[in-house]
């Protein structure tokens, strides 16, 4: 089954903005009989990965990653290594860094969904952390994961 771009944006953008009924743990390992679990057996679709990327943009000597960088690392790095679609959301985040210090920072997130069955999803999202920790000298990607229902 062949998805299109357009679908999985749309699908990343509602999943983010609380309309993709995400499933958790706790729904997964819910009783047969419960609430909860009758629940998630009707909502619609397939049971599909989600990770989250947040790409932080301060560099060591004070200078930002620019939209301009961004996007060529986007185009060259992660539409090939995702080319069904994801979803970039633009924010300000803070951390605290390895030295201890609070670094407050531009932020670009991106939003993965992709099936269980994408056996080279894990190996493209390593690549993808490790090549911008390389180009930018950052630190760190944040990496978080969670399983989504999705229906397209």
């Amino acid at each position: 089954m062949s998805i299109s771009r357009r679908t999985v944006a749309a699908v990343a953008a509602a999943a983010v903005l609380g309309l993709g009924g995400g499933l958790t743990a706790a729904a997964a390992d819910a009783p047969a009989g419960t609430a909860q679990a009758q629940a998630q057996a009707q909502s619609p679709g397939d049971v599909w990965k989600r990770t989250e990327l947040f790409f932080g943009t301060g560099k060591p000597d004070g200078t930002e990653v620019t939209d301009r960088e961004f996007a060529a690392f986007s185009d060259r790095e992660i539409t090939p290594a995702f080319p069904d679609g994801f979803t970039r959301l633009d924010g300000s985040g803070q951390w605290r860094g390895g030295s201890g210090a609070i670094v407050r920072e531009h932020t670009h997130v991106i939003v993965l969904l992709y099936p269980f069955g994408n056996r080279d999803a894990e190996r493209q999202i390593e690549e993808l952390r490790a090549d911008y920790k390389k180009q930018f000298q950052q630190e760190s990607v944040l990496r978080s994961d969670s399983v989504e229902r999705v229906s397209f």
